[in-house]
């Protein structure tokens, strides 16, 4: 099932970027750190930033209610829909922005954002969103690069994000992920690391972050 609440993009953001979006997220690398946290969800999931749906083959059924993918793009979710038919769990598209969810407080016990954060256009208003939807205590499952620790590749990412975000589908390469997270509200337990390829790409986070539990 898909619903649709975003704007029309431009001819770039739906022709060039979801196959710019489709390639870059398959690598061997990436495919690893999804089959280590995707399976971690559990209850009602929430993946924000769904994509063409690469994250729906490793949920675990015997843990996941139900999932329900957001996207901005409806030509990734049109992907998206493809892989849901063959999915062992239960899925809902929803075309929508990070920023405005359409969903209930405490809706979903879980969520999932692999490499997504980098690309809304207000990453606190949207984590924001994604605390009052969580559960009290819910988790939040993460994948996400951003801010190299290094003054060298920070340069690079401060001088190459203006570019690298007109043509990555609204990408920013130097978000200070942890700091983010902080300021919404959510506990981590992040684990940080170059993996491969450019330093000024390549910094991520990996890890836990929990929705503060009420009283």
């Amino acid at each position: 099932m898909t619903s649709s609440d975003a704007s029309e993009p431009g001819w770039w953001d739906r022709r060039v970027v979801p196959w710019i979006v489709e390639k870059a997220c398959r690598s061997s690398e990436i495919l690893e750190e999804r089959k280590r946290w995707v399976p971690r969800a559990h209850g009602r999931v929430l993946e924000l930033g769904i994509g063409s749906g690469l994250n729906l083959a490793f949920y675990d059924a015997a843990r996941v209610t139900r999932v329900t993918g957001i996207d901005p793009s409806a030509a990734l979710l049109a992907k998206a829909a493809i892989r849901a038919a063959d999915a062992s769990v239960p899925v809902e598209l929803v075309c929508a922005p990070a920023e405005r969810l359409p969903f209930a407080a405490a809706s979903f016990d879980s969520a999932l954002v692999t490499y997504s954060l980098c690309s809304v256009d207000d990453p606190q208003r949207a984590l924001a969103e994604l605390r009052r939807v969580l559960v009290p205590g819910g988790e939040l499952l993460l994948v996400e690069h951003g801010r190299a620790p290094d003054a060298g590749p920070r340069r690079v990412q401060r001088w190459l994000t203006p570019l690298w975000s007109r043509v990555g589908g609204g990408c920013q390469l130097d978000r200070d992920v942890p700091a983010l997270l902080e300021a919404a509200g959510f506990t981590t337990e992040l684990e940080t690391a170059y993996s491969r390829g450019p330093r000024w790409l390549s910094y991520t986070f990996q890890g836990v972050a929990r929705s503060p539990i009420a009283g």
